[in-house]
């Protein structure tokens, strides 16, 4: 403690300034988790989270208690995490190489301007963008194809047209960190790997990707922590929480919404978020722990 304390007075200019942001991170993240005790609680208003009566596992019983139900949204999460993970993973990295061997640099300025606007448009503005695309009636798809197709009552086609609202909407601003890697890569490997005879493809596939995995592996493993969270906007928004549809867009997210606006139960709420975080937590140790043993210099710690 004596130490601790002659090393935080040595270096109190650096204390100070690093202590609002210590404070934003301590209120904002860290006192709040106070709350999931609400996780084993049945809340009454009337008596707050602290004086609400304790009632066990029950909230977490009522997660799971219809268990067809139970699995459909937990598979649909799984499936979106995976879908959404591997093509906009995939399409990140090819944009950014793309634009990064672009021999006409004005023009990725303005290409890299466009791709990120779609990421500052609200969900709530997107769905009437998806509405105007595949409605019944006056959907553009129908009529380019000359059918009238529902597809807000057929759940089939949504996996598809989520994927495609999502890769549209993220796709431009997940490449920009792979562009900050391509740019810090010295360029004396490139000409070194000119003046040996390679070629174009083959600089990229023996120095441009290597150089990119680290950073894959990284994006990789945080997004770990969230495989069993979604994002609600394009559940729920985009899909118009029709139920027709609940067979292939019903996520974690997207049922717990529901269920606060039909009963309030928040305990049951806070149940769900508990359980999404404690499994985000252990795979993310344990993916990090597997890249630890094959590649201990791309692991998170």
């Amino acid at each position: 403690m004596k130490d601790f304390l002659h090393n935080t007075w040595k270096h109190r200019a650096h204390v100070v300034l690093a202590l609002p942001a210590f404070l934003v991170l301590f209120f904002i993240m860290y006192v709040p988790m106070t709350g999931l005790v609400l996780a084993f609680k049945r809340f009454d208003s009337t008596k707050g989270i602290y004086g609400s009566p304790f009632c066990g596992l029950d909230n977490f019983k009522f997660l799971i208690a219809s268990k067809a139900q139970f699995i459909t949204f937990t598979s649909n999460t799984l499936m979106y995490y995976v879908i959404f993970t591997v093509i906009g993973t995939l399409l990140n990295v090819a944009l950014a190489i793309a634009i990064d061997q672009c021999i006409f640099k004005k023009t990725t300025k303005v290409m890299q301007t466009l791709m990120i606007i779609p990421v500052f448009i609200s969900y709530a503005a997107v769905q009437f963008i998806v509405y105007a695309f595949i409605s019944k009636d006056t959907g553009m798809i129908n009529h380019l194809l000359g059918t009238s197709t529902s597809y807000y009552m057929e759940p089939k086609y949504w996996p598809v047209i989520l994927t495609i609202v999502k890769v549209w909407k993220d796709t431009g601003y997940g490449s920009v960190l792979y562009m900050s890697v391509l740019a810090g890569i010295d360029t004396e490997l490139y000409e070194a790997a000119e003046i040996d005879g390679a070629n174009r493809w083959k600089k990229i596939w023996h120095i441009t990707i290597p150089s990119l995995i680290p950073m894959i592996t990284v994006m990789l493993l945080l997004s770990v922590g969230s495989i069993m969270k979604s994002d609600t906007g394009l559940f729920y928004q985009v899909t118009r929480d029709t139920g027709a549809l609940y067979d292939t867009t019903q996520v974690i997210d997207s049922f717990v919404l529901h269920s606060i606006f039909k009963n309030s139960n928040f305990g049951f709420t806070a149940a769900t978020s508990f359980f999404q975080s404690v499994v985000g937590l252990l795979l993310m140790l344990g993916a990090n722990a597997l890249v630890k043993k094959i590649e201990p210099e791309n692991a998170l710690f």
